[in-house]
């Protein structure tokens, strides 16, 4: 709009009503100051945020007319079903009564720690304590010394150890119905004598004194020992020597020279007289029974076995590994039953246990394969076996490192 046209319309509006005039002038002032694409911008900016506030009301107001129309429907529905329900059940008159009202005894929630729960149980367990005391095991049928040891998880020579006076040091003399001492750990077992001292005892058993004064199945009190050389224990108490060793009585064969043969009469009836000079071995062997596997106890020095125990049924032959001259031939008090002993006369001596026969007497030179007996059950023996130990220059050896 032109000025000219603008003033005529605001001299117009003059006529026409005062306040149109005054918004004609207003509007001119605007547009001689050059503000008036400003205003117009402007206005038509709050015109629209205006629109915008006024499409938000409506729309909220719309949204909560119908949630409050939703929940009337629905109060309206559950009222309706309860009606029906009441109507429904049958009526029932209460007759007041003088009866006092007893309530239920309050139970309060037993107190948790940590919200963990307590379940009953009906027994305890107690955990399991290392066994300190002896105890004794009668022996059964089948058993061995080596099953017996297992059994408890003890070495062979502590059951040994642990029954001297019922056992010999020899594991063939365990017998069924034998009641044994079982020790707690491996080591020996001494009974206390007058005269013993601890220091004494423990240098033979090769342990220290503490060892025997620390152990708590022998309750020994030290602030009452006294004197460890004359110590406060009573004869013929037994004490258990944790770690304990001790070497073996000797129950087997010694080296029988041929000069001398008589230092075996400590061994038994079997024992012989003076040696004249016979056959010399080679030094190279054959199995002295016609099986070559064990039925028994296998080589084993520190139980004192040192032999093995060769398969065979009674009277089946047995035969010299070698050629020599025989030094002992006869019974064995220690066990061993009917023994023939073969010293070959170059440093090795060959022994045969428990035969039920001997073909061979004293001083007889005999040949690699002469049968000298045949096997059998004497002596200390579970079943038919023969007893077989090879020794060179005194010290015994394992027969598997030499026969083929």
């Amino acid at each position: 709009m032109e000025e000219k046209d603008l003033r005529e319309a605001i001299d117009q509006g003059e006529a026409d009503s005062p306040s149109t005039s005054r918004l004609y002038e207003f509007w001119a002032n605007l547009m001689q100051a050059g503000l008036a694409d400003i205003a117009v911008r402007l206005g038509s900016h709050l015109l629209l945020l205006a629109l915008i506030l006024v499409v938000a009301w409506g729309m909220r107001e719309f949204y909560l007319s119908a949630q409050i129309i939703d929940r009337g429907a629905n109060v309206s529905l559950v009222n309706n079903t309860i009606n029906n329900v009441a109507a429904a059940a049958p009526r029932q008159t209460v007759t007041p009564t003088n009866v006092p009202l007893i309530l239920p005894p309050l139970k309060l929630p037993e107190t948790q720690n940590d919200n963990v729960s307590r379940e009953a149980h009906l027994h305890t367990d107690v955990p399991s304590r290392p066994r300190t005391e002896v105890i004794k095991y009668t022996v059964q049928k089948g058993d061995t010394l080596f099953g017996i040891a297992e059994k408890f998880g003890l070495k062979p020579e502590t059951i040994l150890w642990g029954n001297q006076f019922v056992l010999g040091d020899n594991p063939h003399n365990i017998r069924p119905g034998q009641e044994l001492n079982i020790l707690p750990v491996d080591g020996t077992y001494h009974r206390w004598s007058e005269g013993d001292g601890l220091n004494g005892v423990a240098d033979f058993f090769n342990v220290t004194p503490e060892d025997i004064i620390d152990y708590p199945g022998n309750h020994l009190d030290p602030e009452t020992l006294g004197d460890w050389a004359h110590p406060n224990i009573e004869p013929g108490t037994w004490l258990v020597i944790p770690g304990g060793s001790r070497a073996f009585v000797s129950w087997s064969a010694p080296e029988i020279p041929r000069d001398n043969p008589s230092v075996a009469k400590v061994l038994g009836p079997g024992a012989c007289g003076a040696v004249s000079s016979g056959a010399i071995g080679s030094g190279v062997f054959i199995w002295p029974a016609d099986h070559h596997f064990l039925s028994g106890f296998d080589y084993n020095p520190s139980a004192n076995h040192s032999g093995i125990d060769v398969d065979g049924e009674t009277g089946d032959p047995v035969y010299a590994v070698d050629s020599g001259v025989v030094v002992y031939s006869g019974w064995n008090n220690w066990g061993y039953g009917n023994v023939v002993v073969i010293n070959h006369g170059n440093g090795w001596q060959t022994l045969y246990a428990h035969l039920n026969s001997i073909n061979v007497g004293c001083g007889q030179s005999v040949s690699q394969g002469n049968v000298i007996g045949n096997i059998g059950t004497t002596g200390n023996s579970t079943g038919s076996h023969l007893h077989f130990e090879m020794m060179y220059n005194g010290t015994k050896v394992n027969p598997w490192d030499y026969l083929p």
